[in-house]
């Protein structure tokens, strides 16, 4: 992280003692209002909606605490790095409302942790401010996605604190242990993680030339760690997953073998890189353009940035399958890992018009990457509003992609913020307002109650997978199993989903159940088939 590093203050022992107290307090009450703010954002949201990912988390995360897991067989694998930190909320509460919430609380806190860090990354580049750090901190990319049960909850801190950890061993300040050991929760927490991890075992086999002992020291406890994360990966596998995950290193082979795979996977990560500046108002791009800098010149923290960076924009893009999505294109979950990293440089060279000027040109060409490659898809593909938060805040359309709108109005804040005088109000403001509009935070949610008794419960194999999916976190007190038609129910059954095919009246949705069950319209195009 330090690409400028500030040099040791000089005073009086116990002048320079007091300052450093007066610090503490303040970064732990702005850590508090931090995750009160984040909490505030996230207190009306009663229950999981992004599909199947919240419910991979918060399943896998009440398996680890003793409850049922779920047969999620066929979708991605969510990783337990995530789930085991909500471990004691499933502990807590058996509610899965309160759960929910609670969740929400454990995301402020630990999402808060991006303050502090902020304010050492930019003591670190020589300008210490803790409004600026504030104010950075709550970026929309590193925010929001603490408002869902998701790993991108943790990983921008995990990333940033891994930076400054491996920062300091390679400036002889730190061993290299627990930029070790935060590499590995990374790997346990996405696969996004693999990619950091193998940056960081590079780097320290490169270290060991110059810094054997600690190096190896570090390589250990790397190995230690990857087996641990591989070890919890491998028990949530087999236990919610008995058919398999979704295989995406398929579509990695393929496309690292194809030219259209390299186009599509180059094309796609110039979008992950122009939506990594404009969801941070163009910050990150002036970042970009230092940190790219530094790394020609051998600097080994922005070299390490770097590989993260593009490996995975590269690597996400390459694995993802072709779902017909605006998303396909331009999206900014993957990188929001390195958002705050970026915006932090940005923001310290934002006196530098080489810097602001160079992130308007590769705003630029990424977004005409983009245009060239997608082409009329951009119109005709579909556009999922959940994928483009801080887009439509700066375009104010929620049914389409306006890139060239998006892009100048990125452009334009980012001009604002390199001319006034106190970039960190209008930062705070931007922020602010953005959240506010993003998040609607006064918008109070229906408690999700499935209305279900607590015995067995069941759903045909032809049921939605949305439908499933969203039984997966109300239905705590069992796992929910398979019905085929035909066959005799479960001794403990005592709910069952079937299709409601258009048309037909509820009671024929399933000519053989029980006598004495009774029908009720279920969700998405489903019947409720219950005992009671």
């Amino acid at each position: 992280m330090a690409i400028v590093l500030e040099k040791d203050g000089i005073g009086v022992p116990s002048e320079r003692a007091s300052r450093g107290h007066r610090t503490l307090r303040w970064l732990l009450l702005g850590w508090l209002a931090q995750a009160a703010f984040r909490f505030g954002l996230a207190w009306h949201r009663l229950g999981p909606n992004a599909h199947p990912d919240e419910a991979g988390y918060l399943v896998a995360a009440r398996l680890l605490a003793g409850g049922p897991g779920a047969d999620l067989s066929g979708h991605t694998f969510y990783q337990g790095g995530y789930p085991l930190l909500l471990t004691p909320v499933f502990w807590a509460a058996g509610d899965p409302v309160l759960a929910y919430r609670l969740v929400m609380l454990v995301n402020a806190l630990i999402g808060a942790l991006a303050f502090p860090l902020a304010y050492l990354a930019l003591k670190r580049l020589g300008n210490a401010s803790l409004p600026l750090a504030w104010a950075a901190a709550l970026l929309p990319a590193v925010v929001i996605f603490g408002r869902h049960a998701l790993a991108d909850t943790v990983l921008p801190v995990a990333v940033l604190a891994w930076l400054l950890m491996l920062d300091r061993f390679f400036q002889g300040r730190g061993s290299a242990l627990p930029a070790s050991l935060l590499a590995c929760f990374a790997c346990a927490v996405h696969s996004r993680g693999s990619v950091l991890l193998a940056v960081h075992v590079v780097a320290l086999l490169l270290m060991a030339r110059r810094s054997r002992p600690p190096a190896l020291a570090g390589l250990a406890v790397t190995g230690l760690g990857y087996l641990a994360a591989d070890r919890l990966n491998a028990f949530l596998l087999a236990e919610l997953y008995p058919s398999g995950a979704l295989d995406l290193g398929g579509n990695l082979r393929d496309r690292l073998l194809s030219l259209d795979g390299q186009a599509w996977a180059l094309s796609g990560a110039a979008g992950q890189i122009w939506y990594l500046i404009t969801s941070t108002w163009g910050l990150a791009g002036a970042g970009l353009v230092v940190v790219v800098t530094a790394a020609v010149r051998r600097n080994p923290t922005a070299l390490a940035l770097c590989a993260i960076t593009f490996g995975i924009a590269y690597a996400s893009m390459a694995a993802l399958p072709d779902e017909n999505r605006v998303g396909n294109f331009a999206y900014g979950r993957y990188l929001s890992c390195v958002a705050l990293a970026y915006a932090l440089v940005g923001l310290r060279a934002l006196t530098d018009h080489r810097a602001v000027l160079g992130a308007v040109v590769i705003l630029t060409a990424t977004a005409q990457t983009v245009t060239l490659y997608a082409g009329p898809r951009l119109d005709s593909a579909v556009f999922i509003p959940f994928d483009f938060p801080e887009v439509i805040f700066l375009t104010r359309d929620s049914d389409s992609l306006e890139l060239g709108l998006a892009t100048a109005s990125a452009t334009a804040l980012l001009a604002v913020f390199a001319l006034v005088r106190r970039p960190v109000i209008v930062l705070a403001l931007v922020n602010l307002v953005a959240l506010v509009s993003i998040t609607r935070p006064l918008l109070v949610e229906q408690r999700p109650d499935p209305g279900l008794p607590e015995g067995g419960v069941l759903t045909e194999r032809t049921v939605p997978w949305q439908v499933r999916a969203a039984l997966y976190h109300q239905v705590s007190w069992t796992k929910i199993g398979w019905y085929d038609r035909g066959r005799r129910l479960p001794s403990d059954a005592c709910t069952v989903f079937v299709p409601w095919p258009t048309g037909t009246p509820v009671e024929r949705t399933w000519p053989e159940h029980p006598p004495t069950w009774q029908a009720a319209p279920g969700p998405a195009g489903t019947a409720a088939w219950t005992c009671r």
